[in-house]
């Protein structure tokens, strides 16, 4: 055999090896309805804008996110919660553009539903979007997420199948409001810098993540090196 035809089948080879253990890391996905919101091109130019003005950076793209933000809508239905993003309004927190967004909402029965493609970039989380998919839970509190089986269930898998994917460490699985603690947290408008949620708070968030800590690792998947948190100057 020649060597150009023999290093080509090790790098075959090699690239087989690498795609197997990427799978083997990567668990099931789960059922995910596909339900978008409308992002015009109007949209991506204001997200592009907002990005420009608070990250430095002039895209609409998510690009290899590296944080998962958990968030509670704080109403009562899955339709209140989707015409909210869906309509590309300044919010009614910090009147800016674009509108508010997460990837995903998860119904109180259980259900994924998918708005926006996991390469643009929502606005969920002041400090983040830049790096941070959003997860949307149908409540009014963290008790009500984590006292319902069926919606942590299908939240639980969904976070663990977007660690496999996108190799995200257990600790920057947070809760919106330790985005101010989070090592990825970058304002840079000082009127927003310190500003927060108080959905999902720390000690219900190490609930959710023990439970997430053993699903992955039942499922094989990496938890990653330990995260050192953040002392928020607020």
């Amino acid at each position: 055999m020649s060597r150009r035809r023999l290093t080509g089948v090790v790098a075959a080879v090699c690239a087989c090896a690498t795609a197997a253990a990427a799978a083997a890391d990567t668990p099931p996905k789960p059922a995910i309805a596909w339900k978008p919101i409308p992002f015009s091109a109007r949209r991506k130019a204001e997200t592009a804008a907002y990005a420009k003005w608070h990250y430095g950076i002039r895209t609409w793209r998510l690009r290899e996110p590296k944080v998962i933000v958990e968030h509670v809508t704080a109403s009562p239905t899955f339709g209140s919660a989707f015409a909210t993003f869906a309509a590309d309004v300044p919010d009614a927190e910090l009147h800016e553009l674009p509108g508010t967004c997460a990837h995903f909402v998860i119904d109180t029965d259980g259900t994924i539903y998918q708005l926006v493609r996991l390469d643009v970039m929502c606005r969920h989380t002041v400090g983040l979007n830049w790096t941070a998919i959003g997860i949307e839970h149908v409540g009014t509190s963290d008790v009500d997420v984590l006292s319902n089986p069926r919606q942590m269930g299908a939240s639980l898998a969904l976070t663990a199948w977007l660690m496999g994917v996108y190799r995200i460490r257990l600790g920057d699985v947070i809760g919106h409001h330790e985005s101010l603690t989070s090592r990825f947290h970058h304002e840079r408008d000082p009127a927003w810098r310190c500003q927060t949620h108080a959905d999902w708070k720390k000690e219900d968030m190490d609930v959710y993540r023990a439970q997430l800590e053993a699903l992955v690792k039942r499922l094989g998947i990496p938890v990653g090196k330990p995260v050192e948190r953040i002392v928020p100057r607020c």
